[in-house]
């Protein structure tokens, strides 16, 4: 059995992404590791490049900026890594993504388990969304609680639209042209968090972070206009729930924590909470489940 890692990035040092600590992170269980780098000029290509291990292979890229609309350059990226990796498994991470060394062995099982089970197609893990610090995680029904990251590697399964999950395909020339919407992975869960640290940055890099996401799926007229809806003083309190985190990170963080000073407070005050969610969540919480929670996925039990 082998495994097969893949990413891709495009100037991650200038989005605050741990992206060297993410490819480190599950490098020990990846027979190879495949990243498409974008046209960078922040110096990502090269840290990439100095990591020592035989097991990554860089693809170059240029991004097309004109499929920026939706997200579609993500899904075009991701897929690119997809297409050159050689393994039994793949097993996909994001620049924001790292894994904690504990859940490896429990990776490593559960492929071992189920490799010729065929009615497994992939694996899920659950997310910890971590906010304002490496001690708060964002835990409302705003944030997904599972994601596919894991898949066998048959040729037929793609990134679905923009790289959040993944598909399989019949037709792969009707999924580029977006006929075919593909059909739904039959997963199991593996107890693994993806430790997600999209939201810490310094209030300059969520700034940038939050621009550059209205840049991908804001209008056409945002673009054209270079508007920046943010400033520098990015104010964190705006998110609408968060919990305290007081369990491990991965080794690999050991260094980007202990340079990290800042301890954010959230101000429940300023707490943005989207239509009815302030009075679902309790709900929620009560009952243990997400109410008209979106799944791109099919649960084997």
């Amino acid at each position: 059995m082998k495994i097969s890692g893949f990413s891709y990035v495009r100037n991650g040092f200038d989005y605050g992404c741990p992206i060297i600590e993410s490819i480190e992170s599950v490098l020990p269980i990846c027979d190879e590791f495949v990243i498409a780098v974008g046209d960078s000029n922040d110096g990502t290509r090269e840290a990439i490049a100095n990591i020592q291990s035989d097991k990554i292979k860089i693809i170059d890229t240029v991004w097309d900026m004109q499929m920026r609309q939706g997200g579609k350059i993500f899904a075009q990226q991701s897929n690119i890594a997809l297409d050159h990796i050689t393994g039994d498994w793949a097993f996909h991470i994001q620049a924001d993504e790292v894994i904690h060394e504990k859940s490896l062995p429990k990776i490593i099982d559960a492929l071992n388990a189920n490799n010729n089970n065929k009615e497994i197609e992939g694996f899920i893990l659950p997310f910890l969304h971590f906010w304002g610090d490496y001690y708060h995680i964002r835990n409302s029904r705003r944030v997904h609680n599972y994601e596919i990251r894991l898949f066998r590697n048959e040729g037929v399964i793609r990134s679905y639209k923009d790289s959040q999950g993944f598909r399989k395909y019949n037709n792969l020339a009707e999924y580029e042209t977006n006929e075919e919407k593909g059909s739904k992975l039959h997963v199991k869960k593996i107890d693994a968090p993806v430790f997600h640290y999209n939201g810490v940055r310094s209030k300059k890099l969520m700034a940038k972070k939050s621009n550059n996401f209205q840049a991908f799926y804001g209008t056409e007229e945002f673009v054209d206009q270079k508007a920046e809806t943010f400033g520098d003083d990015y104010d964190l309190n705006w998110v609408d729930r968060v919990a305290k985190f007081t369990d491990t990170h991965p080794l690999v963080m050991k260094d980007k924590i202990e340079q990290n000073s800042f301890r954010f407070e959230h101000d429940t005050s300023k707490a943005v909470w989207v239509k009815f969610d302030k009075w679902l969540q309790p709900i929620e919480d009560f009952l243990g489940f997400k109410m008209g929670e979106y799944k791109n996925y099919e649960i084997i039990k």
